[in-house]
């Protein structure tokens, strides 16, 4: 594609890297079937294809643009599917997360944006102040449909989002360590993510368990908070930068003390922002601490894979259908290790037609924009349970939580299901 950027722009890094993907892009159109906003609306500026081109006046100067493209880009699940069926290699993860911030920089947010917004980014990351604020919402969730006059849609929303049970747990706070019972084999960190630990404490529990089992030590280090991905998907750059620039601290702190094998990551959207963290501190004095904590960055599914699944032991497994998180399958191209694993495990794995298709979960998208949310979450769960599966198994929190809002099937993490199967406690959704 031809660029027109003028050459005062081209001093900024971002709006070079921004001209260098757009380049790449030929308008082919392979994007627009794979979207699953551009499937709902047909709509061409709910496409992949059409935000590249608004995106691309913007930048070429045109302010008085960036107020009219904010509800295309707003639109965007940064699903990354586009890019998986891309013939061009056109990088849209990084032209996406580009555009964001330098939108949030040209277009106030109306007030009631901007509130919903900067409330997500202050409770959701810090594990405490959620756990504080779903109770709230707990009690107000049978009272939603009468505050919606009050509070809008989105905050209705985030209401009937918030779970009728929460499982019981402990907020996991470094440093910690989890020592394995047989022989050690290894030793690594692990993410304890935010919302995750306060919505499934069991994800965790699970993960640590089966770690364990395979001779595993767990590091939980001390001042890695939120990965920084739902912060920098909302644009705001500076408090994304804020919280990779910690995390990159603390585990730096932590590889000092001895060598890790990998970071363990179990919720796929914060294992891609990791992942990323490279290209998210580049041009900082971080950026090496960056790359290598990047490197070392798994999946949990991925570093299971890697070392090899204990002998299954439980028997009489339910029949499962397991949902690709897009994170995993287009952010990390991780398809195979999961349905791998749990096969091994003793799982039938059934298959969901057009696995590739978002649940609309997308981090706080589901939150920001929950129409939209809604109906791809009611399209992907007719799906599911068209395979006739007893149980839905997926890898990221989001999806997990999502799905079970239109599901009556148990939904569960993975890695509590590779648990079961070698040894740990039947999941209690299953139990149920």
């Amino acid at each position: 594609m031809r660029t027109q950027i003028p050459d005062a722009l081209l001093s900024d890094p971002d709006i070079v890297e921004m001209d260098a993907i757009l380049r790449k892009c030929v308008h082919c159109g392979f994007c627009l079937p794979a979207c699953p906003t551009y499937s709902l609306s047909g709509d061409e500026r709910a496409s992949p294809r059409g935000r590249i081109y608004l995106i691309k006046s913007m930048i070429e100067g045109d302010a008085q643009d960036a107020a009219s493209i904010v509800g295309s880009v707003d639109s965007c699940l940064s699903c990354l599917a586009c890019a998986s069926a891309c013939p061009s290699g056109v990088d849209y993860q990084h032209f996406i997360d580009l555009a964001r911030p330098r939108l949030e920089r040209l277009v106030p947010r109306p007030i009631g944006d901007a509130f919903v917004r900067g409330l997500l980014a202050r409770i959701l990351p810090f594990p405490a102040r959620f756990r504080a604020a779903l109770t709230l919402a707990q009690i107000a969730r049978p009272f939603a449909a009468l505050l919606k006059p009050l509070i809008g849609e989105r905050l209705t929303a985030m209401l009937r989002m918030a779970p009728a049970h929460r499982q019981p747990g402990e907020l996991l706070i470094g440093p910690r360590r989890f020592t394995p019972t047989v022989s050690p084999t290894g030793r690594v960190g692990l993410l304890a993510g935010c919302a995750q630990q306060v919505l499934r404490p069991s994800i965790n529990e699970a993960t640590v368990r089966l770690l364990n089992r395979m001779g595993i030590e767990i590091a939980l280090p001390e001042n890695v908070g939120c990965c920084g991905a739902l912060v920098h998907h909302m644009g705001r750059s500076n408090e994304a930068h804020a919280a990779v620039s910690e995390a990159v601290t603390a585990w730096g702190s932590e590889t000092a003390r001895g060598a890790l094998d990998a970071i363990i990551v179990n919720a796929a959207g914060c294992g891609t922002h990791v992942k990323d963290y490279g290209f998210v501190m580049r041009g900082t004095p971080q950026e090496d601490a960056a790359r290598a904590v990047a490197a070392l960055a798994r999946d949990v599914t991925e570093f299971v894979a890697e070392r090899g699944l204990p002998p299954a032991r439980t028997t009489n497994l339910p029949r499962i259908v397991y949902h690709d998180a897009c994170s995993l399958m287009h952010g990390q191209k991780i398809t195979e290790p999961p349905r791998e694993l749990l096969r091994a495990a003793g799982f039938e794995v059934l298959e969901v037609p057009g696995r590739h298709f978002c649940c609309g979960s997308a981090g706080s998208y589901n939150l920001l924009q929950p129409t939209t949310a809604s109906e791809l979450d009611r399209r992907r769960v007719a799906a599911i349970e068209a395979t006739g599966a007893e149980v839905i198994a997926t890898g990221n929190i989001g999806c997990l939580e999502q799905l079970a809002q239109q599901t009556r099937l148990p939904v569960v993490h993975t890695v509590e299901l590779l648990d079961w199967a070698t040894g740990g406690p039947c999941p209690a959704e299953l139990a149920r």
